[in-house]
């Protein structure tokens, strides 16, 4: 069993709802939703161009996915979920929009934005004394031939090769892009997302997102408001 923790919007917000039904997946019930009936795609191509995002639900990475240590129940880790998203204050990324990220489709922030790093940063070290290390068959799955030295280090110490200066929040909605639809599937994830690009998104919560068994979807174990009144915890 493997835990992660990721934003997520709650289950009733309009950007929640539209992309679950893009992915075919909702992560917080678990269960699959039909596409979207005005996709020129049929379901079966986006089936296949949506398979690898939505394994994981929406979702952006603040804690990738990592076994509990010895030491650590799952209740502790609940537990200090559960204080660290009381103890931290909400806050919006000023705008997202679309981007590519190599042959990935996925929302990003339209500039890079400091509270947002530091945010970041402060989940994986806070978390990090309740992870176990990698595994080989983990690292190698992690290709660290083609990592750069330093996410290669990160990948060691933090389990994840893209966190601190490496991080780069992203909230993915397809698999790799290729072939002769390309152009369709730009301009149906372009037209889909639409109404939510170029505004604010709201960092107001985390996603505590569990994977049952190695390869099965995740699913939210539970979701936390960030409710803080005073600085994050350093």
């Amino acid at each position: 069993m493997r835990y992660a923790i990721y934003f997520t919007p709650p289950a009733d917000d309009p950007l929640t709802i539209a992309a679950s039904r893009w992915l075919g997946y909702d992560a917080f019930s678990g269960e699959e939703r039909s596409f979207p009936e005005n996709i020129a795609l049929p379901a079966g191509r986006m089936s296949a161009v949506t398979a690898a995002a939505a394994r994981y639900g929406f979702h952006a990475t603040m804690k990738a996915p990592f076994r509990l240590a010895e030491n650590i129940s799952p209740s502790a880790l609940e537990a200090t979920f559960d204080v660290f998203c009381r103890n931290r204050k909400p806050f919006s990324i000023p705008e997202i929009t679309l981007g590519k990220l190599g042959k990935f489709y996925a929302l990003i922030p339209a500039a890079e934005y400091d509270v947002l790093q530091a945010f970041a940063a402060d989940v994986v070290e806070h978390f990090e004394p309740m992870r176990a290390p990698l595994l080989n068959d983990e690292i190698a799955r992690r290709k660290p031939e083609t990592l750069t030295e330093t996410q290669r280090e990160n990948m060691i110490r933090w389990g994840y090769p893209y966190v601190f200066d490496e991080f780069r929040f992203h909230m993915t909605l397809t698999g790799p892009v290729t072939g002769t639809d390309a152009h369709v599937i730009e301009t149906e994830v372009t037209d889909y997302f639409a109404p939510f690009i170029g505004k604010p998104l709201e960092i107001g919560g985390l996603g505590l997102f569990v994977e049952e068994r190695r390869g099965a979807p995740f699913t939210i174990r539970r979701w936390q408001p960030l409710s803080g009144q005073d600085d994050p915890e350093t």
